[in-house]
């Protein structure tokens, strides 16, 4: 599609330009989004508002309508993120490391922008406004295709971001959305390895699937988040109640929630009718393995396929392990090398799990709700990696980044 290719070449274009702003340039630009947008609160809440009410009249979930919709403390915590990436350290130019060879050659890995980056996605605007950001900041082109759902929001978001972008420096072209929603211009979009360099992809599982088969330039996937909480045979109670709630509970409709939880039998019986009663009055449904229903017999059976079943809803998987092998055994089998944690008083326990469970993150005796950009200091995300290449985790600044080799010499050649 010729708009298509349109967006990619001026986005190329502005790549050059844009690789080798100062950090005090960026930094302003980002002030500056972060003012106008805090200005254009009313404009961006009825956008999303017409985006609310189609998606109603879809009869959207519940959990597809809570990522679709920005409330007041999610437009403040926009605002916020601009300008705790405004007080990140720049990553460009950064030298990574720095050696001397016995000719004399000083040899420097240094950290350069990406170039220009596209991120596919579904019912998020927040997104919009974190890749935009991100990506200025690292001195990478965006190129936005969110869905079809979210139109509205997107569109008035980098509106607003883009016109204090471009008044305060920022090349044409760097923050640019795809307004076309159709699939042929998602296919156009993975086809432009001319222009783009990274894919990535953000939503369900079809369209990860879809946006890795179809692409022709490499991506890194924010895949499903499968993520478990193992309850240990020496952990302390209380604190896996209180994890596991927030784990499944505080917001089921997001990839760090709780998917699975296992828990070891000897302490199945204390543990799980106390806890199995609490996610009850909150109305969670419990899907258990036949240890569980011995326990909890109210509890539903779990199928085979539960236990790879992403749910992002109030919709929990429960297993009871022999021991802490199977438990990581059933993670490894059935996870998405997402986020998953052990609560255990037991230093072996957690040094055991740490070193075995293979995902992207792994956490001792916390939630894995805090899998996000923000909380580890990044000031937003770009996704989160559960791939094993370049990035991992979390997608923030530094990962928006490659390097090259930069070599100081006094006249040497290779004999």
């Amino acid at each position: 599609m010729k708009e298509i290719e349109l967006i990619g070449k001026r986005a190329k274009d502005a790549s050059r330009k844009l690789a080798v702003l100062g950090t005090n340039d960026k930094n302003s630009a980002l002030e500056e989004m972060a003012s106008l947008l805090k200005s254009s609160e009313d404009k961006i809440m009825k956008a999303n508002e017409r985006d609310i009410k189609k998606a109603k009249g879809k009869k959207r979930s519940s959990s597809f309508l809570d990522r679709l919709t920005i409330t007041s403390a999610g437009f403040k915590g926009m605002v916020d993120s601009i300008l705790r990436i405004s007080e990140l350290p720049d990553p460009v130019g950064e030298v990574i490391k720095m050696w001397k060879r016995p000719n004399g050659l000083e040899i420097r890995k240094v950290r350069v922008p990406i170039g220009v980056i596209g991120i596919i996605y579904e019912a998020r605007p927040n997104v919009s406004v974190d890749a935009g950001c991100l990506c200025i900041k690292s001195g990478n082109c965006v190129i936005l295709r969110g869905g079809a759902d979210a139109i509205n929001s997107n569109l008035a978001l980098v509106d607003v971001l883009n016109k204090a972008a471009v008044s305060a420096g920022i090349p044409g072209g760097s923050l640019q959305l795809v307004e076309n929603t159709s699939h042929a211009a998602v296919d156009a979009l993975l086809r432009l390895d001319k222009y783009v360099a990274l894919i990535i992809p953000r939503g369900g599982e079809n369209l990860i699937r879809a946006v890795t088969e179809r692409s022709t330039i490499p991506v890194i996937k924010h895949y499903k988040g499968i993520c478990h909480v193992y309850v240990d045979s020496s952990a302390d109670l209380k604190i896996a109640r209180e994890v596991c709630f927030n784990a499944k509970v505080q917001r089921p409709g997001v990839c760090n929630a709780m998917e699975t939880m296992l828990v070891h039998k000897k302490v199945a019986k204390r543990f799980l009718k106390p806890m199995l009663d609490r996610f009850k009055s909150a109305g969670v449904e419990i899907r258990g393995c036949p240890e569980t229903r011995k326990i909890v017999p109210r509890a539903g059976r779990a199928a085979e396929k539960d236990w790879g079943t992403e749910y992002l809803d109030l919709v929990l998987s429960v297993k009871v392990v022999s021991n802490i092998e199977e438990a990581i055994e059933h993670i490894n089998t059935y996870g998405s090398s997402h986020s998953d944690a052990i609560i255990t008083t037991g230093l072996d326990s957690a040094k055991k799990f740490s070193n075995e469970v293979d995902s992207a993150c792994v956490y001792v005796n916390a939630s894995t709700r805090f899998t996000d950009g923000g909380e580890f200091g990044f000031g937003a995300e770009m996704g989160i990696s559960t791939d094993k290449f370049h990035a991992r985790g979390p997608m923030g600044l530094e990962e928006l980044t490659t390097y090259k080799y930069v070599v100081y010499g006094n006249g040497q050649i290779r004999q």
